[in-house]
């Protein structure tokens, strides 16, 4: 704390210095001035919370600084010394906001006492000061929530009070027009992912050019991530040139290239979600292809192809990854590519969905084989880093980036396949053998043990040297055999015990095996074992 000691007197300056108990008082610097002007100076300079005054000095006098004090620096604390007992100048004293009126010769007491005095109202009041600005501040930061918070509800059919309308500047109208500003998080990167101050900056740029226009009013979307909604009330035949110079601005200012669509007009403030689903629509149908670097959009400026969809290649994804080729993976990349290639259209929703679908496709296969590797589940955001600053998408270096994962995904399947099912084929003998008496189709047997139907029939032909129906067919003749031995059964019941159902086809696929019929066989065995 500083005091600052004015008189034009030095003696009564050096008195005071003396007298005063500084260092009880918290008092770090003493000041002192020889006239008003003076004083002025050095209040402007080091700002000393207490000042001790004489009223009658040259030039400057005590009313004039005490004047200035209260327009200048009105929290400081001010105290009067003079020789005068004079009612008018008490009365100035007061009127400009001094505390005190000491009277000369100074008396020790009184001057600690008011020193005493000063220093604790003017720790009040400044602890009063403090919690007001700390208030200030959290309301100024509160404001941008809280309007957010409402315009959001709004947005939800959730119609407010006329008087939060009136706080925000909301104008009532006919007719009301949404728009949705795209916030991906390449353009949160560019504030060093200070998400807030992403949104903070966006915003400040677009509000700012429609409180020019009287026309609309901004927000960051809270039901949606990555999403600023703009509503117009008014001049809707020029929201297009609005929306197209707010995307320079961002451009230009602060080197963010934002996706902008635009909604139709409606007629009802409870409609708005008409509006924004239209925008919404346009937004995600906008050609990421388009080299164009106005990235603004309405409904007149997009297609609606139908969706690729990856799934529909997950038996070739399924061939693929079990036999380890990923040349096969490879084409179905290419195919894909090729027909956004062709059509120069690739949309964002085309693009979001098909970066979905491999994400849920690379965990299911990582799943299955219990391998710890963790896939990137936030699919969107890896997309927009392959937009380049013009907001164009790089759809080569993004099919370059897949080949690479998909290389590094097919070599750690593979390592674990070898590892979990080094013996899968004579697995799948013993489910054969198991369930000789019904049909078993391949199909059945590829999805159980998650392996392809041209790897199974591949592999077990390596082992067995023949076909799986051949083999099939071999275990049912040999049980077949087994029970023939049983005088009790007849023919037809060991073959519905088998698995076939006519036993005339019975016969005849048994005769083709063994050479004999089921009867001569029986007959056999029976003269063989008298």
């Amino acid at each position: 704390m500083k005091v600052l000691i004015v008189d034009d007197e030095q003696h009564v300056r050096e008195g005071i210095r003396l007298l005063g108990e500084w260092k009880e008082n918290g008092v770090s610097q003493v000041l002192e001035a020889e006239s008003g002007e003076q004083a002025i100076q050095l209040i402007e300079v080091y700002k000393p919370e207490i000042i001790f005054t004489d009223m009658k000095m040259p030039e400057v006098d005590g009313i004039a600084l005490l004047e200035w004090i209260k327009n200048n620096h009105p929290t400081s604390k001010s105290i009067v010394v003079t020789g005068y007992d004079d009612y008018h100048y008490m009365r100035k004293a007061i009127h400009f906001g001094s505390m005190d009126y000491i009277l000369k010769p100074i008396d020790p007491g009184i001057l600690n006492d008011t020193l005493v005095r000063a220093v604790k109202d003017w720790e009040r009041e400044e602890e009063d000061r403090q919690q007001h600005n700390n208030s200030h501040q959290l309301i100024n930061e509160m404001k941008p929530i809280y309007r957010d918070r409402k315009l959001t509800q709004l947005m939800n059919n959730q119609l407010l009070n006329a008087a939060i309308y009136k706080e925000f500047g909301f104008h009532l109208s006919q007719q009301y027009q949404v728009a949705i500003i795209r916030v991906d998080q390449k353009a949160v990167y560019a504030f060093q992912r200070d998400r807030d101050l992403a949104y903070f900056s966006i915003l400040n740029i677009v509000n700012e050019m429609l409180h020019e226009e009287k026309c609309g009013i901004a927000f960051r979307y809270l039901s949606n991530k990555g999403e600023i909604v703009v509503i117009f009330w008014d001049h809707f035949s020029r929201v297009q040139n609005m929306l197209e110079t707010m995307h320079k601005n961002m451009k230009k200012v602060l080197e963010v290239c934002c996706f902008i669509a635009s909604g139709p007009v409606i007629n009802n403030l409870e409609n708005l979600m008409l509006s924004y689903n239209g925008a919404k629509e346009v937004l995600m149908n906008i050609n990421v292809l388009d080299k164009n670097p106005l990235k603004v959009y309405t409904e007149s400026q997009i297609n609606r192809l139908a969706i690729i969809n990856l799934i529909d290649y997950s038996s070739h994804v399924k061939e693929a990854v079990q036999l380890g080729q990923q040349e096969l993976f490879e084409e179905i990349i290419s195919t894909i590519s090729e027909g956004f290639q062709t059509h120069r259209y690739l949309s964002l929703k085309q693009l979001l969905h098909f970066e979905k679908e491999y994400q849920l496709m690379s965990q299911q296969w990582l799943k299955k084989y219990e391998i710890s590797y963790i896939v990137n589940e936030k699919g969107e955001e890896v997309v927009y880093f392959f937009f380049n600053d013009e907001g164009c998408f790089e759809l080569q270096r993004y099919m370059n980036r897949k080949r690479k994962e998909i290389h590094l995904f097919m070599k750690i399947v593979k390592r674990h396949a070898k590892k979990q099912n080094p013996d899968v084929i004579y697995e799948i003998e013993q489910f054969l053998q198991a369930n000789f008496d019904r049909d078993v189709k391949l199909q059945e047997i590829s999805d159980r043990f998650y392996l392809s139907r041209e790897y199974i029939s591949r592999k077990f032909k390596q082992e067995f040297n023949e076909n799986i129906s051949d083999y099939l067919v071999k275990v049912r003749m040999n049980k077949a055999k087994q029970l023939l031995r049983n005088e009790d059964l007849k023919v037809y019941e060991v073959a519905n015990m088998i698995g076939y159902q006519d036993d005339k086809y019975f016969r005849k696929v048994f005769k083709k095996i063994e050479g004999v019929t089921p009867n001569e066989y029986r007959t056999a065995i029976r003269v063989s074992t008298t």
